[in-house]
């Protein structure tokens, strides 16, 4: 009768063998399935070109009178504000005259150069709270990068 029990359940241990193998063989590192492959670039940031940042910004200012006033991070995103305390409007869709000093919103830290430097804004969006405390309109245009006046940038 036990012979009997052993020889059934001999089987069962087997099946159960195989089904513990083919689970480990799934979960090993080889067959690592990555659903997102094509929407993920790790490492790689999109930096606008000197033409697209006018272009899509809705105003230009050239100035080399721009300095970090505050910045807050640790908590939820960075933010730094940058204060412009005179400079040359070049392009703009919103309003026709600018009143310096001008204060506007950056999700990163600027490198901010020694020579005068083109400053890409768009309407600020979000951040009432701040927007409100600091009389804000505008924020750095997301993904352009700090370009110098007068020289060829590449």
């Amino acid at each position: 009768m036990i012979k009997s029990r052993v020889i059934n359940a001999l089987p069962l241990l087997f099946v159960a063998f195989l089904i513990s193998c083919e689970d480990k063989k799934l979960q090993s590192p080889e067959h690592k399935i990555d659903l997102f492959a094509d929407e993920r670039h790790e490492g790689t940031a999109y930096v606008m070109s000197e033409e697209e940042c006018y272009d899509q910004s809705q105003m230009v200012i050239a100035s080399s009178d721009v300095k970090l006033v505050d910045s807050s991070s640790g908590r939820g995103k960075a933010v730094f504000i940058y204060k412009i305390h005179s400079g040359e409007l070049v392009k703009t869709t919103r309003d026709s005259a600018v009143n310096y000093p001008l204060e506007f919103l950056s999700n990163y830290k600027l490198k901010l150069p020694k020579d005068s430097m083109y400053l890409y804004l768009q309407k600020l969006n979000g951040y009432r709270f701040i927007a409100k405390e600091k009389n804000l309109k505008y924020q750095w245009l997301k993904g352009a990068s700090v370009y110098t006046v007068g020289k060829e940038n590449k």
